[in-house]
């Protein structure tokens, strides 16, 4: 009598490895125009990556310049506040002292 020895995908259906995997990850489906495909496959082999890790390093790096943007505009918006006259008189004590000290002390 021969016995057969059962795998994970004959107990439960599946392969668990492979879910395992995938229960950390999102699994989604987009279409891009056929050109970019191409360069897409061709970036991958390249890199010996996926094109998931391509599409995945695109993405986070889109991500990071947005982020870095909403920062800079946050930073504009802050600056292109009028000066209160408080901060205008810091800021002309700290010319003055600038031009005590520091620029005293290159000539």
């Amino acid at each position: 009598m021969s016995h057969k020895v059962l795998s994970r995908r004959d107990l439960y259906g599946i392969d668990m490895g492979i879910t395992a995997w995938y229960t950390h990850l999102m699994k989604t489906a987009i279409s891009v125009p056929d050109e970019m495909f191409k360069e897409i496959e061709k970036v991958a082999k390249e890199r010996r990556s996926s094109r998931s890790e391509v599409f995945v390093t695109a993405v986070r790096e889109y991500l990071e310049k947005r982020k870095s943007g909403k920062l800079l505009d946050a930073i504009n918006e802050a600056s292109a506040a009028a000066e209160t006259a408080e901060e205008y008189s810091v800021r002309q004590k700290s010319k003055k002292r600038y031009s005590r000290t520091v620029l005293k002390e290159r000539s």
